[in-house]
């Protein structure tokens, strides 16, 4: 189980990485491991939904490996020594709630990003659970963490020949309307599929007839879900939006939020020393308009067998169900070095 360490390094503008501890892997090896003190879980797959088990493995073991992605013949350790937080993204959290417990036991805290959007009958995620189930798993998680812990994103919001924006708007109203009470924020971001070959690829070759969304769609959009957020209670954000949408009461949010982790984890005296007074950590290795604070993801992407049509971290079906093909749920690496 890890362990804190003595000592908690935060980067500054000066500080490109994490800091570095000695490791002695399972089978004796010593080496030099990352050891970061915030854990995203994982922006690259779903780990939540497909390898809880895996994660709880190398949690209890105390570190793990992971190709760099943009080397996949290049690996790194990554040690759970120092790790204060972990923020899960998920579209099923349901797997991972058994072992939520022996997380908190080992000291650690945790929040979720809990991606819910209404897409059924629209065959852009073909392998998420029933709209019904998911909802019901929110108020589960919300109920068991509180709600200021559970995140909800419509992510992305998407338009296609079937989905205008009038549609759209009210697709979010009809989750917001069971969500309320449940949780204080809406994430929201708008697809912009060509900014992504891969994205439009996938789009192209499952037949939907999508649309890139307009500045005046846009503020139409973010209008409406401003109002809604005030009749149900939920602020409403955006993720990495390149359009200013806060005079309109939308404001930019941050994923990864030294503001939230504040608030709500201002019990953990290490957790607040790294965060300090939130200077210096941005996260530089996300999109220019991505506020996220620094974080190390440790998922792998064309592994996430969700295979919404949308998605940025799949590259095809066919490398998807090649990987999951080499995944064993143990092991010191979700996926083996190429």
């Amino acid at each position: 189980m890890p362990t804190q360490a003595e000592t908690i390094m935060r980067p500054n503008k000066r500080f490109k990485g994490w800091g570095k501890i000695a490791l002695k892997t399972e089978d004796g090896m010593e080496t030099v491991a990352a050891a970061p003190v915030i854990i995203s879980a994982s922006r690259a797959t779903d780990l939540p939904a497909f390898y809880s088990a895996w994660f709880m493995d190398r949690l209890r073991k105390g570190y793990l490996i992971k190709r760099f992605p943009r080397n996949l013949k290049r690996t790194e350790y990554i040690s759970f020594n120092n790790t204060r937080l972990i923020v899960f993204w998920t579209k099923n959290p349901k797997p991972l709630l058994q072992h939520l417990d022996q997380i908190e036991q080992m000291g650690i805290s945790y929040y979720f990003q809990y991606t819910l959007n209404d897409y059924e009958g629209d065959a852009l995620e073909p392998h998420v659970p029933p709209l019904n189930a998911r909802i019901a798993c929110f108020k589960t998680l919300s109920r068991r963490i509180g709600k200021e812990r559970v995140i909800w994103r419509f992510d992305p919001l998407l338009l296609t020949d079937v989905i205008d924006s009038t549609t759209l708007v009210e697709k979010v109203r009809n989750i917001m309307a069971r969500l309320s009470g449940f949780t204080e924020k809406l994430v929201i971001s708008f697809l912009q599929a060509d900014q992504h070959k891969k994205v439009v690829n996938n789009l192209n070759k499952a037949g939907i007839k999508y649309q890139d969304f307009a500045r005046d769609d846009m503020q139409y959009i973010a209008s409406d879900l401003s109002q809604m957020g005030k009749t149900f209670g939920i602020e409403v954000a955006t993720c990495a939006a390149e359009v200013d949408l806060s005079q309109i009461g939308v404001t930019p949010n941050k994923c990864i939020d030294d503001g939230l982790i504040t608030r709500v984890f201002n019990h953990d005296d290490a957790l607040m020393k790294f965060i300090g007074d939130g200077k210096g950590l941005r996260d530089l290795g996300q999109r220019k308009a991505c506020r996220c604070i620094v974080s190390k993801d440790i998922g792998e992407y064309h592994t996430c067998q969700h295979l919404c049509v949308y998605c940025y971290a799949n590259l095809s079906e066919k490398m998807v169900n090649r990987n999951v093909a080499m995944i064993t749920q143990t092991g010191e690496m979700l996926l083996p070095p190429c």
